[in-house]
């Protein structure tokens, strides 16, 4: 069995929460959270995701109470996992994100007031605050902490490839080729989309795999353009004879 746990709305504190349910507002919390965790008693856990982000805090107590869980937790991205949602979407051992979703990452931010010595307090909290998100981004993505602190500076949005890439994500759902390929050798194994382009390429033009083959040197008929420069043609458009030049 598997335990569904919707991320949706903003993500507040336990006392947040009732204000949110009181007006039908929807959100999430910590408690909310925790008391499915709880009824899943062990059971994979299914995180669906499409929030705004909100209270710092309370998505660190979401993020740390799935990643300590026991069983598997799969997360879904599937609208926008922005801010601390996006700090919830890295608690899972897999990160699945829909072709048309995104995450959008960003330093955090507060309103204060006061004296100077009030302000700076303030901006030390905040770098304690930032430096605490990077651990969740640099766990998951193995990234380098200066340069997750540079995106979080630009407030950096991510399409599902760009997730995938930089290793917010695991997996794009629904599109086979972007699954990820499993492999054990010591070369550069070719992309399957390069793969792919390759054999559109092919098929467009009329030509197949087998025409594609070395020059015997017995040919004394005019010289063929090397293997090679056959597929560079393919790739970039060009015919034979302009390849023969």
């Amino acid at each position: 069995m598997m335990m569904k746990i919707p991320i949706k709305g903003d993500i507040v504190d336990d006392a947040s929460a009732a204000f949110y349910d009181f007006f039908g507002i929807p959100s999430t919390s910590p408690s909310k959270v925790n008391n499915l965790i709880d009824s899943a008693d062990g059971d994979a856990l299914e995180v669906d995701i499409a929030s705004n982000g909100g209270d710092v805090s309370a998505a660190s107590e979401i993020y740390t109470n799935l990643k300590g869980y026991q069983g598997k937790v799969t997360v879904n991205i599937e609208g926008l996992a922005a801010s601390s949602a996006s700090i919830v979407a890295m608690a899972g051992d897999e990160v699945n994100i829909s072709p048309t979703a995104q995450i959008m990452i960003h330093k955090a931010w507060t309103i204060t007031q006061g004296n100077a010595d009030d302000l700076s307090k303030a901006v030390d909290m905040m770098d304690v605050t930032d430096q605490s998100i990077v651990n969740a981004y640099e766990l998951k993505t193995g990234m380098k902490r200066d340069d997750i602190l540079q995106m979080m500076a630009k407030s950096t949005w991510m399409s599902a490839q760009d997730a995938v890439d930089k290793g917010f994500a695991d997996k794009i759902l629904f599109v086979d080729e972007k699954t990820p390929q499993v492999v054990n050798a010591t070369s550069t194994v070719v992309p399957k989309t390069a793969v792919n382009k390759l054999l559109t390429l092919l098929n467009q033009k009329g030509v197949s795999n087998k025409a594609l083959k070395p020059v015997s040197k017995n040919d004394n008929q005019k010289p063929t353009p090397s293997l090679r420069d056959q597929k560079l043609a393919i790739l970039f458009g060009k015919d034979d004879d302009q390849n023969g030049n």
